[in-house]
């Protein structure tokens, strides 16, 4: 479940001295990262800077000393183990949206009734999902296969990106028929009423809960503390609820 805690008042007056922090961020999120960004900007004077990759990519970047100074995961595994380390701050760690599953198609009338039937077509030539060695949204993906007792079919004919955000690109370029990605990636692309994507029920794979930290190297970074705390807002859980994500 998600943390709340009582909005600083630091978020309706600008501080005495701007910080900055450099937040990495897996794919999914990064939309409504910059948005979030923005809204806390304005709102402290603060800076965010961000780069986004998978959650594995980021954790190895981490590992072997990137300086960042916020990791806004996929997952709950890789916070976990950066706190584990002594890389990470424990005690900052929280679950800040639980991610949703789409399959998009590359053109709205491969859409069928039944998800199952959409995806075992024989127009989907191709699938696209994310490398589940790197990318959480990969393991959900895989597990949504196998709930849907689809795998054997679709052996051969899934084709990997690093992250989810290459997986959608694959799609959106022509070179897959459909793939399972961040709902998040479908709603914040400004594309209201779209059709070419069906909605994956959660029960079909285990909870994608993504969880934030902030980095032991930040333990004095103001605006970084700020953010994560902010984050926890009413206000940025309403937004991020808004691209898609559980809040609660």
């Amino acid at each position: 479940m998600l943390r709340l805690l009582t909005p600083l008042s630091l978020f309706y007056a600008a501080p005495l001295f701007a910080a900055e922090a450099l937040v990495a961020a897996a794919t999914n999120f990064d939309a409504a990262l910059e948005a979030l960004a923005e809204q806390y900007e304005a709102a402290t004077g603060h800076h965010i800077k961000h780069t986004s990759g998978s959650t594995g990519l980021l954790f190895a970047q981490i590992m072997n000393g990137a300086p960042y100074d916020i990791l806004l995961a996929a997952d709950q595994e890789r916070p976990r183990r950066l706190a584990d380390a002594g890389v990470g701050i424990a005690a900052s760690r929280f679950t800040y949206a639980r991610g949703r599953l789409a399959l998009i198609l590359a053109r709205p009338e491969l859409v069928r009734a039944d998800l199952q039937q959409t995806l075992l077509q024989a127009d989907v030539r191709k699938l696209a999902i994310a490398n589940p060695a790197l990318a959480p949204y990969g393991v959900a993906a895989n597990e949504v296969l196998s709930a849907l007792d689809a795998r054997e079919s679709l052996s051969g004919k899934i084709v990997m990106g690093e992250n989810v955000g290459q997986a959608y690109a694959l799609v959106v370029t022509g070179n897959a028929d459909a793939g399972i990605v961040a709902l998040s990636l479908l709603l914040s692309r400004e594309r209201p009423g779209r059709k070419d994507f069906v909605e994956i029920p959660a029960s079909l794979h285990a909870p994608i809960r993504q969880d934030a930290i902030l980095l032991a190297r930040a333990a004095g970074n103001a605006a970084a503390r700020d953010f994560l705390e902010f984050l926890q807002s009413n206000a940025a859980l309403q937004r991020i609820g808004a691209f898609g994500y559980g809040v609660n």
